[in-house]
């Protein structure tokens, strides 16, 4: 039998999401939306592609930076269960949306095939396109297929001059900064052991990734690989920050104008 057909993968379930929403809550990926939206500068009339959108924080942060004057954000994500994350999101964001704001529930490492060429003047991502997954039975491995194909996929659906702007975890990436970071988060929750125990259900996914990451599955790549494969699907002006306690590196990439 397929590796790949007997391989779980845990993205598409609720208690997956659902732990990966408490993550906001803590200092370091605070600082990750920060440097993220920092780079995105939404403005009104914009159409955005929240790409493995998870519960929202970024798309709440396009909401919020533009004053609620973007013409539309898009969040995209595996997990059914984010739709509820987004009708909270909805019901909370001010000005209220009038149809601007909307959840797609979608596997992206396919493709993003129900989006049409062109369709969004801007994207951004936040630590997923690293899960995009691809496994050849010819060669009966894990394959960098899928990674490659959302890099060419957000350059499909954006338009001339379109930024993509994304985080991905460093290699290796040492999950204990991430924790050790979130310390005063935890002092500040007032319900200590609720966030201990969100905290200890992360940790364990977290140890999920990695393990796949060493097996080819999940793609914990050297910045200096993320801009060669930004460049080799069509991207230009590439640059990177470090954000995430050093364990994430924001990318900006820009799909250039027609000559």
């Amino acid at each position: 039998m397929a590796v790949a057909a007997v391989t779980r993968n845990y993205w598409p379930d609720g208690k997956c999401a659902k732990a990966f929403w408490s993550q906001q809550e803590v200092r370091p990926y605070r600082r990750l939306l920060r440097d993220t939206l920092d780079w995105c500068s939404p403005a009104a009339a914009e159409r955005w592609l929240d790409l493995g959108c998870g519960g929202g924080p970024l798309t709440r942060g396009l909401w919020d930076r533009s004053g609620g004057a973007v013409a539309e954000v898009v969040g995209l994500d595996c997990a059914a269960v984010n739709e509820r994350a987004y009708a909270r999101l909805r019901a909370e964001l001010t000005p209220p949306p009038r149809g601007q704001v909307r959840f797609v529930c979608h596997d992206f490492s396919g493709g993003l095939g129900p989006l049409p060429d062109g369709s969004f003047d801007h994207a951004v991502s936040g630590l997923s396109i690293t899960y995009a997954e691809s496994y050849s039975e010819a060669e009966g491995r894990w394959t960098t297929a899928a990674y490659d194909r959302i890099l060419a996929e957000v350059f499909r659906v954006l338009r001339p001059g379109g930024r993509f702007v994304f985080s991905v975890n460093v290699p290796e990436p040492a999950w204990w900064r991430v924790a050790a970071g979130s310390l005063g988060a935890l002092v500040a929750s007032g319900r200590p052991l609720r966030f201990l125990k969100r905290s200890a259900r992360m940790m364990r996914y977290g140890g999920w990734l990695k393990r796949e990451a060493r097996a080819g599955r999940f793609h914990y790549l050297p910045a200096a690989e993320v801009a060669a494969r930004l460049t080799a699907a069509g991207y230009a002006g590439v640059e990177y920050r470090v954000s995430y306690a050093g364990q994430a590196f924001v990318f900006r990439a820009v799909k250039p104008r027609a000559n």
